[in-house]
């Protein structure tokens, strides 16, 4: 449950409001039918789209998988999470995996029903699927704002074909072939197109994908607009908050495009941290009050550079995951009871 706390947190802010300030809410659903429910920080339940919106989240960000074997984030489950947030007043921002499970820098698997193609048709089943999946939430009267064209691709996407050190220019055909099927698609109002990388606090590690997938010749710039990272605290003391400003700087200033941090989160618990935490981080207490600053922070960061324009953060009522993939035992802005934290409630004022 989210606390309307969470969101007057960041009343202090000084910068600019971003445009796209969000959540991933993907699993919601998943947790509404294992029957948790989610109220207000004063103990009222309400779907948790109301509360988001209510304190001041106005895009939700939802995972789309191919085939997955439960049907969990498939494309009709994508359909009703995304009616749910347009009936109360949030725009969508569409992840789409191209798998039928996780797709992250160590996984990208290709979906079990396009595992035998070659190339050639791997790239025009892409375009295909991406149309249809537009082509679908036209035909549900659901305007997007925001898709993705692959999660967290820096080792590329659909493996083995789509493997960035087998083959950049495999990557730039999909990539392109997805854009495409976007921008063919019957969608009224055509979305954002995301490229979206992990470790967004290494300049080196973004500057160096986009030289070679765009000097592959198939990926054009024009083929995309947003520029969007994942930046989490706790896998790399690397990752300093410095270190983004200049990596998002160094985007901003070579390529021109809108920057998003699309991932982020900070723990509430984590006693046994895998990796020690970046240095200018450290003041920053681990817990619900911590979880406000960080977002502060981060926020401050992406309002800062030029053409910073959002921020979500990942997953914050997954209650039965809450450890979100980290070492540390819980990153949700919800209790276990689904009651909001106070970090939910700065995203009014970012």
């Amino acid at each position: 449950m989210l606390a309307a706390s969470f969101f007057l947190a960041l009343a202090g802010v000084a910068h600019a409001a971003l445009q796209y300030k969000g959540v991933d809410w993907s699993s919601v659903p998943v947790e509404e039918a294992a029957g948790r429910r989610y109220s207000t920080s004063s103990g009222t339940v309400q779907p948790f789209e109301k509360i988001l919106a209510a304190n001041g989240v106005n895009t939700v960000r939802q995972r789309l998988w191919v085939n997955p074997s439960d049907g969990n984030y498939n494309l009709d489950y994508n359909i009703k999470l995304a009616k749910r947030a347009r009936a109360a007043g949030l725009s969508v921002y569409l992840d789409m995996h191209f798998s039928d499970t996780w797709a992250d820098p160590g996984h990208q698997a290709t979906p079990a029903a396009w595992a035998h193609l070659g190339i050639d048709d791997l790239a025009w089943q892409v375009y295909n699927y991406t149309k249809l999946v537009h082509d679908t939430f036209q035909q549900n009267n659901i305007p997007l704002a925001i898709t993705s064209i692959g999660n967290e691709i820096t080792s590329g996407l659909l493996f083995p074909l789509g493997s960035r050190s087998s083959s950049a220019n495999n990557v730039a055909r999909l990539l392109h072939s997805a854009a495409a099927g976007i921008k063919d698609s019957t969608l009224a109002s055509k979305p954002q197109i995301m490229i979206h990388l992990d470790n967004g606090w290494n300049a080196a590690t973004q500057t160096s994908w986009y030289s070679q997938i765009l000097g592959q010749g198939p990926l054009r710039s024009s083929d995309f607009d947003i520029m969007g990272v994942s930046y989490y605290p706790f896998y790399s003391s690397s990752a300093t908050l410095s270190a983004l400003k200049r990596s998002l700087s160094t985007l901003a200033s070579s390529y021109g495009k809108p920057i998003v941090v699309a991932e982020t989160d900070w723990p509430k618990s984590c006693p046994n941290p895998a990796y020690a935490f970046p240095s200018d981080t450290k003041s920053i207490p681990i817990s619900a009050a911590g979880q406000t600053t960080w977002i502060q922070k981060v926020a401050a960061v992406v309002a800062g550079t030029k053409n910073g324009v959002g921020l979500f953060y990942w997953e914050p009522a997954w209650i039965d995951n809450a450890s979100l993939g980290s070492s540390c035992a819980d990153n949700l802005l919800v209790d276990y009871n689904g009651k909001a934290l106070s970090g939910l409630a700065v995203f009014g004022s970012i």
